[in-house]
């Protein structure tokens, strides 16, 4: 029997640290199987030149087979094939035990290595070409399936194919690619179904109601699909099992997430799935967020970003935990820099960005090769890594790199990243006191871990970064939390690079970031939007592992229904012009009392002044009648909305260009009433009551004309739409806007309501027949602006 208490020069042979060791030696059943299995493996004291992945796969040996034995002598072989750099990956470790528990003489050399991926090898075209062979074999049931089928076609990718063997991240990475390439981006075709109510029980004398689709799945996107499938706070595994003790008595077991954007610029529709993935997910499990600003690149950040930041997360609804900065930690991060190339695991290169470009196999993604500084020796990177933290390198000149597996893994996140390097710039923070800063690669798990992030939520983007994430939380040997990717949200028909945006604002397409044409955060609220509309337009797509290509038209079926239960209704002109009611008196006043939405009470209702002279719109007035028309025409009654009796036009002039000035109407109050084919709005003009309101009405329309504005052959800036705003200088609106604005937000119970950042656009109402609006920060005390925030319904005035 081997001795366990000799595992200590044999586990520094593999690199492994003291804190492996202890927790290996605290159960004997573990500790002699690691014995016994390097001791098969020949590892000594004195082994050198082992693969550094080996321990990992030592480790999955030992756990695979603490409970097994030696199986006859067989382990010993896959021990060797460990040692020889043969097996490499946790999955082939489980391959080989489960080949050597099967087999029942000699093991076949061929045979093993056929059953365990030995010698296989991946190239990113390699893997391209094995996931093209695969849909083009089965193209048929993709296009018909469409995106349906991305869970059977990754699932068969790694179990019919030799890509079992291969990265899996590389392998879903490219099989996104493949399917957006073949099928488009996702459409209405690949929304999930709609969920159908239950049918009501039938019962004697009672109508049972049945709740609408969103009372019954308010929190679908945490009940379903990717966010329901996580992880439980303690169910990330660590390397050093004391790591995930010590993480859950300072969590006391709670869900910790974070939302870390870089504060150089302004959030877009996109962040608004992040913000709510991060913030709702900790919120809906009882946990807490924390608000994390990435501020490792002073050459880009600005403090107008970090506000925006703030009141956009407030603005939909979250507090955060706390507000913290990656620069609250840059003196930790600078202590476990030094560590990382004290473990050997980091080095300082002098190479140019071409030439690190050069060894990462270019653009052509051609043969790698290591950085001649790699193995220079620890003591000397550490002295040149303080001579950059001390001013002595100028930008570009050096840089702290971390020293993974370039050479041999096919994930370029672990292609040896760039840990620091020098910024001739000040911190908003801290001043001049630092001249290296961390990269985000390097900043980002070690905040996560130390904050005790128990999921660390992110966009499949960097799927990659997974690996290089672990990898460093492991050499470490920190705490390790949980990374996991979400797909993003896209819409289609806008842009959202920040580079674009800026020329969009610089060359005067539109009035700024906040214009209501963009889909900037601060532009959608600017524009109206409520927060609770697009949480519930998130919630609706829900949350899965593929990008949602969205149109424009979705989001806004989402808001308009959101509206359409929470805003009160007024009469708005865009275009009026003047109606006389010539049988009424010159000082004729009454008042007609209007809900502020007919369905329901609860939104009450206000006074509006009737007089002799109003208003109507131009568009419901036509000088010759038509059998399908049913508003306003010479002879012809029509009814004015809450009025009792209809009006009949008698006469109507003209100004010199030809355009109708005036209506003369006759109001039919003695006649026999008739009910009305149709109903229009009015304003009544009567100054004691300080009606008609004017107002400047922007009427926005999509930016562009196409679903991919970057696709133009002359540009996005080609694409512009020439109608994308209507102005209306001119509009009125009834007196009830006041009440409206003061009332705001509607209902009551909105959470904007004890907001300290909400601003005008809460004032928001339905025009009658125009769209549903909002007041602009334009507006000024007796000039009044509002935004359209969407259209109406196509029969919504129907009901008015």
């Amino acid at each position: 029997m081997s001795d366990p208490s000799l595992l200590a020069p044999r586990f520094a042979a593999l690199g492994l640290g003291e804190k492996p060791l202890q927790e290996a030696l605290k159960n004997k059943k573990v500790s002699t199987a690691w014995d016994e299995i390097l001791t098969e493996a020949g590892i000594e004291a004195t082994t050198t030149g082992v693969d550094p992945k080996a321990a990992s796969a030592f480790a999955a040996l030992v756990t695979a087979t603490k409970d097994a034995g030696s199986l006859g002598g067989k382990r010993a072989y896959v021990a060797k094939a460990i040692k020889d750099g043969k097996i490499k990956s946790n999955v082939q470790v489980d391959a080989a035990v489960k080949y050597i528990k099967a087999c029942k003489g000699d093991i076949d050399d061929a045979a093993f290595d056929k059953e365990c991926g030995v010698g296989i090898e991946f190239t990113p075209e390699g893997i391209a070409a094995a996931v093209a062979e695969y849909m083009e074999a089965n193209k048929e049931m993709i296009l018909e399936q469409r995106y349906k089928a991305m869970t059977p076609v990754l699932v068969n990718l790694k179990t019919q194919t030799a890509l079992k063997w291969a990265p899996p991240a590389e392998v879903k990475k490219e099989m996104d690619i493949q399917l957006v390439n073949l099928l488009g981006p996702k459409d209405e075709r690949d929304a999930p179904p709609k969920k159908q109510p239950k049918a009501a029980p039938e019962a004697k004398g009672k109508k049972v109601e049945v709740k609408k689709d969103e009372e019954i799945s308010k929190d679908r996107m945490f009940e379903e699909g990717f966010l329901a499938a996580l992880h439980k706070p303690g169910g990330n595994e660590q390397i050093i099992p004391a790591n995930m003790e010590a993480h859950l008595k300072a969590t006391g077991g709670k869900v910790f997430t974070r939302f870390p954007p870089e504060p150089n610029g302004y959030l877009h529709i996109g962040h608004s799935k992040a913000i709510a993935v991060n913030f709702g997910f900790a919120r809906y499990h009882g946990g807490e967020c924390y608000l994390r600003y990435d501020d490792t690149n002073p050459t880009a950040e600005e403090e107008k970003y970090f506000t925006a930041i703030l009141e956009i997360v407030e603005w939909l609804g979250f507090k955060p935990y706390q507000i913290t900065y990656a620069s609250d930690n840059f003196d930790k991060l600078y202590e476990l820099a030094e560590d990382l190339i004290k473990r050997g695991y980091g080095y300082i290169c002098h190479c140019s960005g071409e030439e690190v470009n050069a060894q990462r196999g270019g653009k052509d993604r051609g043969p790698r090769s290591e950085c001649i500084h790699r193995n220079r020796p620890i003591e000397e990177s550490l002295d040149l890594f303080r001579q950059m933290r001390d001013g002595k390198f100028k930008p570009q000149e050096a840089q702290l790199r971390m020293k993974q597996d370039i050479l041999g893994s096919g994930n370029p996140q672990m292609w040896d990243l760039t840990a620091y390097r020098v910024l001739d710039a000040e911190h908003h923070r801290t001043g001049d006191k630092w001249k290296i800063y961390p990269t985000y690669d390097f900043t980002h798990c070690l905040c996560d871990s130390f904050e005790n992030i128990s999921h660390s939520l992110c966009t499949t983007e960097f799927i990659n970064s997974r690996e290089s994430y672990d990898w460093l939380c492991n050499v470490l040997e920190i705490y390790r939390p949980q990374q996991r990717e979400y797909g993003r949200l896209n819409l289609t028909g806008t842009i959202m690079s920040k580079r674009k945006i800026a020329r969009l604002v610089n060359e005067g397409y539109v009035r700024g970031w906040d214009d209501p044409r963009l889909y900037t955060l601060v532009a959608i609220r600017r524009r109206g939007v409520p927060p609770g509309a697009i949480l519930s337009f998130v919630n609706e797509l829900g949350v899965t592992t593929a990008h949602s290509f969205v149109q424009i038209k979705r989001f806004e079926q989402t808001v308009r229904r959101y509206l359409e239960d929470t805003v009160p209704r007024l009469m708005m002109i865009t275009d009026p012009v003047r109606v006389v009611l010539e049988n009424l008196p010159h000082d004729h006043l009454e008042e007609i009392d209007l809900p502020f939405k007919p369905s329901d009470d609860s939104f009450g209702s206000h006074p509006v002044p009737f007089t002799r002279i109003l208003y109507i719109d131009r568009s419901d007035f036509r000088e010759t009648d038509s059998s399908d028309y049913f508003r306003l025409a010479p002879g012809k009654s029509v009814g004015l909305l809450k009025v009792p009796h209809t009006i009949r036009a008698t006469a109507f002039s003209k100004n010199a260009s030809g355009e109708i000035i005036e209506i003369i109407c006759h109001y039919e109050n003695d006649i026999p009433f008739k009910k009305p084919k149709t109903y229009i709005q009015w304003v009544s003009d009567c100054p004691s009551k300080g009606s008609p309101v004017p107002l400047e009405a922007r009427v926005t329309n999509q930016l562009f004309k196409s679903e991919n504005p970057e696709s133009n052959p002359g540009g996005f800036l080609a694409d512009i739409n020439p109608d994308s705003e209507q102005v209306f200088s001119k509009a009125i609106i009834e007196v009830g806007i006041h009440e409206v604005q003061r009332r705001a937000p509607w209902p009551e119970l909105e959470g904007e309501k004890n907001q300290k950042h909400h601003g005008p656009e809460t004032v928001r109402f339905q025009a009658l027949r125009v769209g549903y609006f909002a007041l602009d920060s334009d507006s000024k005390e007796g000039a009044l602006v509002v935004n359209r925030i969407v259209t109406l319904k196509e029969d919504a005035g129907k009901s008015s």
